[in-house]
């Protein structure tokens, strides 16, 4: 029985417009007993969209709080966060975190080089299996600038926007072979730092018939001695025998 959902979106976040109320209700008549809150935090978001992934954390936390107090009598409602990871802004999320009681941060790769692989101009002057690579390494960047995360969201994040996958009507597959090398040390560098991996499974939402990160991945960080993982959306705690 899943109890708890420790990934969701409110109006917090710019990609939705769920008031934090009505997220709360339908987790109690679902029978969850937590729910914690991980809104988008982008620092330095690229401007190419009309989204802005940066929330005001004082009337967020606020907001939080009042939940709880408000549905303390059936449902445990924490703080969380999704924080966007790019190297320059070690010092910038390192100061977040540490000024507000976060109960859980999801790290999570949305922009390389300045730019969010979503929108074509990530592509530019890359094939699409540099593209790939260059975005595995970013996160090998990440984890070595900043460490204040639980765990690392959607590893393969980026093969949902590889040219021409959001018109698909067949998605096309990857193989973890194609990129063991940095793949392996993308998971090793997380185990040396005492991190977990977030199983997403909007990969299925997004047609490609598999969570991210995909299984062959999922394998090797168990073989490489990885033990926790999270499953998303309806998260629960898993640890490998």
């Amino acid at each position: 029985m899943i109890i708890a959902d420790y990934h969701v979106h409110s109006d917090f976040s710019s990609d939705s417009k769920a008031p934090m109320e009505d997220m709360i209700e339908k987790a109690i008549q679902l029978g969850l007993k937590k729910l914690c809150f991980t809104d988008h935090m982008d620092l330095d978001y690229p401007q190419v969209s009309n989204y802005n992934f940066e929330f005001d954390p004082d009337n967020y936390v606020k907001k939080v709080e009042e939940l709880k107090s408000q549905y303390d009598k059936q449902i445990e409602i924490r703080t969380g966060i999704e924080l966007g990871l790019q190297p320059h802004l070690s010092e910038r999320m390192a100061t977040l975190i540490g000024s507000y009681p976060f109960d859980f941060v999801i790290g999570s790769s949305h922009v390389v080089d300045r730019m969010d692989p979503y929108y074509p101009q990530y592509w530019e002057n890359r094939t699409k299996k540099d593209g790939i690579y260059r975005y595995f390494e970013s996160i090998l960047d990440n984890c070595r600038a900043f460490q204040g995360f639980q765990v690392y969201g959607h590893i393969d994040y980026i093969i949902r926007y590889t040219p021409g996958q959001l018109q698909a009507a067949v998605k096309e597959d990857y193989s973890y072979s194609d990129y063991a090398d940095v793949l392996d040390e993308v998971l090793k560098t997380i185990i040396s730092y005492e991190r977990g991996i977030e199983v997403n499974t909007a990969g299925y939402k997004y047609g490609m018939g598999y969570p991210h990160p995909k299984i062959e991945v999922l394998k090797r960080y168990k073989e490489l001695g990885g033990e926790l993982i999270i499953i998303n959306p309806n998260i629960f705690v898993m640890i490998f025998i």
